[in-house]
């Protein structure tokens, strides 16, 4: 394992939980990552097994001190009327059972639908009354088009990072008072499609149709980096490596998935992947080992990465001919119910699917099918997972639509009507929904350029 691999497995893992040390104090949590990177530079021991020893024991004493998997914080109008669910029934495969066991084994909470103590944590409020908005909080208004993503920082409540057709990106601080613009980066040439947070929230990257990916200092507000499409193909979307964010993974209109070297600017030798139609958006696991992407042809591809970012192609499913995939985001599992790793997907064919991952080559399958109003192929409407792991009964993700609404689904419920809550605000299609990691605010972007930040109701 080489050192500069071993120091961002590492690093990844205080970033994700540093949320949860000394939480009323964000300066003292800032001063103890600077420090822990430093010792990483300057003290790295050269012997790879103890490298992997090291993080293997550090993943588990972080798990057991702050009892939170790190897996759960990994943690994209014809009718206004909730709609029905289709569900399908889950499958007893051998393989599936081989597969949630050497996922749950590496944690010591084991999530069980036997979670008295847990429910009694969170009293006798229902998962509906849970995420009840007490009303709008703020409107952002400095796109002039259409806010295709956005993305709150890592375990950060106050930074949230918007992308536009209007060919800019901008950060706002939703913390301050009134909720601010700190900076619009401009530099893209065409519409901007995609966006990603590096681990340690100090970098940005953004992917655009004018054939380029950007990479931005957030310290410095400056564009360090333009890495070009191999043959100038639109890019569709981006995401930093997981555990090294020294890797970039890029998906353009030409079905290619490509790994990007950030200090280098240069693709990586073997990390290149071709998939059928444009890749409109990527996610990948926790470990960095295996990614997904969905196409403009209704297609997901599970895709294998090495250590040094090579790809390989690994299982496909067709969702829907000729539906785009719009929106892919990963869990590995979302509640005391909920045991399968899982892959949420919006599709442009009026539905938003929960996919059960099988196995460690990604093959994925439809478990659940919620119907939402979204069959235009050119609003990439998105979803998301809530990142607060759910100890009631039920779980939730939050999705836009077509029909100007946000709706709040229930996954594991058995009723006619999944959805628990319902925002109205916006005007036209909402295409971005991002939480922040405390679940305090919800951000949702549309089609006119509009960004809404809502308020949680106090329980």
């Amino acid at each position: 394992m080489a050192g500069s691999v071993w120091q961002q497995q590492v690093f990844a893992i205080d970033v994700r939980m540093n949320a949860h040390r000394v939480a009323k104090h964000a300066n003292l949590r800032t001063l103890y990552i600077r420090r822990r990177n430093q010792l990483l530079r300057e003290n790295s021991a050269n012997n790879d097994a103890l490298r992997k020893q090291y993080v293997k024991i550090r993943s588990h004493l972080l798990t057991q001190r702050y009892n939170v998997s790190l897996d759960a914080m990994s943690i994209h109008s014809k009718s206004r009327s909730v709609a029905s669910v289709a569900s399908t029934p889950d499958l007893n495969l051998s393989a599936t059972n081989i597969w949630n066991e050497q996922v749950l084994s590496e944690n010591e909470v084991v999530p069980t639908s036997r979670a008295e103590a847990s429910r009694a944590i969170v009293g006798d409020t229902s998962i509906a009354e849970n995420y009840a908005f007490a009303g709008v909080h703020h409107i952002f208004d400095q796109h002039t088009d259409a806010v295709s993503m956005i993305k709150f920082a890592h375990n950060d409540r106050a930074r949230l990072c918007a992308v536009s057709h209007d060919h800019s990106m901008s950060v706002c601080n939703v913390a301050s008072s009134p909720p601010s613009v700190e900076f619009v980066f401009q530099g893209h040439t065409a519409p901007v499609t995609g966006c990603d947070w590096s681990a340690s929230n100090d970098l940005i990257a953004t992917c655009s149709l004018d054939g380029s990916v950007r990479l931005w200092s957030v310290v410095d507000r400056v564009c360090l980096r333009v890495v070009q499409e191999l043959c100038g193909h639109p890019v569709y979307s981006c995401l930093f490596h997981p555990v090294n964010n020294n890797l970039l993974l890029m998906g353009s209109s030409s079905g290619l998935v490509a790994v990007v070297n950030v200090s280098t600017g240069i693709h990586v030798k073997g990390g290149n992947c071709k998939v059928g139609g444009a890749v409109l958006c990527v996610a990948g696991d926790a470990s960095g080992g295996l990614f997904w992407a969905g196409t403009d042809k209704g297609m997901i591809t599970s895709i294998l990465c090495d250590n040094v970012g090579r790809l390989s192609k690994g299982k496909r499913l067709v969702l829907s001919q000729d539906s785009p995939i719009t929106c892919l985001s990963w869990r590995s599992w979302i509640s005391r119910e909920a045991r399968d790793p899982t892959l949420l997907v919006n599709i442009a064919a009026n539905a938003v699917c929960i996919l059960k991952v099988l196995d460690k080559d990604g093959t994925v399958q439809l478990k659940r099918k919620f119907n939402i109003n979204h069959k235009s192929g050119k609003y990439l409407v998105r979803s998301t997972f809530c990142p607060i792991m759910s100890f009631r009964e039920g779980a939730c993700v939050v999705t836009g639509s077509e029909d100007s609404c946000v709706y709040f689904l229930d996954i594991q419920s058995k009723e006619q009507r999944n959805a628990v809550n319902k925002l109205q605000g916006h005007a036209c299609p909402v295409l971005g929904v991002s939480f922040n990691y405390d679940e305090s605010l919800l951000a949702t972007s549309d089609h006119q350029g509009l960004l809404i930040l809502w308020s949680r109701e106090k329980h």
